[in-house]
């Protein structure tokens, strides 16, 4: 009778620690360059989560088309970071059509934040405008500063030398050594790279974006003085909004991301005070045109579906890809 007493007990202790034992659930993300903001906030929200039994991946990436592909195929990757017109480019410029098919089942999870369009130029360069004629670094093809930095030139018409499609570390070693005029990089302040690797010594400076075509289709902004302690004056630019992404399964994976965006959504004080500092501009109501937020969010925050309105056809489509979204 003592032994089964024993072992009733063992079962006992044992089905409470199991009870009480949260297995963590795993998701992934994929994001940008490692020294860029959307993989820092990645790291943010591994922290954050973690604490509430996921652990998330963190995963670098060339930049937002990768990204768009990724949620969809590649295993472990629930998750992605993109830009708002690098969706819309997608599906109303780019010709691949399996890429398109996938862009149009992308939901939001929620929108972030601003991302500032960086120009950064050598000295003498005095705006936007002067890149005519000039040899101009806009990322790797794919990344969402490449597409954002062909869509300007495109509803500006200005026309430079050369573009070059390389990436941010190597277009700015390139710039530093003067075989380059200037360099893109989209992505919300303060960017590491140029926080790190940028000095008064190098004799560059970021330059102001205020073409009267692209302030019609892009919002106004400005980088604040100080943001990068070799630039003492704020710089007038646009930007383009950040966006939290997850591909349209309709039961696999709902759950968790559902579960998921409820802890980011009710801790969005904490990555205010413990993430990075664009934590402190993100508004989850933000109302994004162009964009649906996945239904599995919506179920488990409590808001209900809005469809977003069609706009009518543009005779330009790289025009037409901008107003859908911005």
């Amino acid at each position: 009778m003592r032994k089964w007493t024993t072992i009733l007990l063992w079962i006992v202790f044992l089905v409470t620690i199991l009870a009480e034992t949260s297995f963590a659930v795993e998701v992934g993300i994929i994001t940008g360059r490692d020294k860029g903001t959307y993989y820092q906030f990645g790291l943010n929200l591994k922290d954050l989560v973690k604490q509430h039994g996921y652990e998330l991946n963190v995963f670098p990436s060339n930049g937002s088309v990768e990204n768009i592909t990724a949620v969809y195929k590649r295993p472990g990757t629930q998750l992605g970071i993109v830009q708002s017109d690098v969706l819309a480019f997608v599906l109303r410029v780019q010709s691949n059509p399996v890429l398109k098919n996938i862009a149009k089942k992308i939901k939001m999870v929620f929108p972030l934040y601003n991302e500032e369009v960086h120009l950064l130029a050598k000295k003498g360069i005095v705006d936007f405008d002067d890149l005519v004629g000039k040899k101009v670094a806009i990322g790797e093809e794919g990344s969402g500063s490449y597409l954002t930095a062909k869509l300007l030139f495109e509803v500006s018409e200005v026309t430079p030398q050369e573009i070059i499609p390389i990436g941010t570390d190597e277009a700015l070693a390139r710039l530093k050594e003067g075989t380059i005029d200037a360099m893109f990089y989209v992505a919300g302040y303060p960017v590491k790279l140029f926080s790190e690797n940028v000095s008064e010594n190098d004799n560059l400076d970021l330059i102001p974006i205020v073409n009267k075509s692209v302030l019609e289709f892009y919002p106004k902004t400005e980088i604040p003085a100080k943001t990068y302690n070799w630039k003492g004056q704020a710089v007038e630019t646009v930007a383009v909004k950040a966006v939290l992404i997850a591909y349209g399964f309709r039961t696999v994976y709902c759950e968790e991301l559902g579960k998921f965006a409820r802890i980011v959504m009710d801790n969005l004080d904490w990555l205010k005070q413990n993430g990075h500092p664009k934590w402190k501009s993100v508004d989850f109501n933000y109302p994004l045109k162009g964009w649906e937020q996945y239904d599995c969010v919506r179920k488990y925050i409590g808001k209900p579906l809005q469809v977003p309105k069609k706009e009518s056809s543009q005779s330009n489509p790289v025009l037409d890809a901008i107003k859908d979204v911005l």
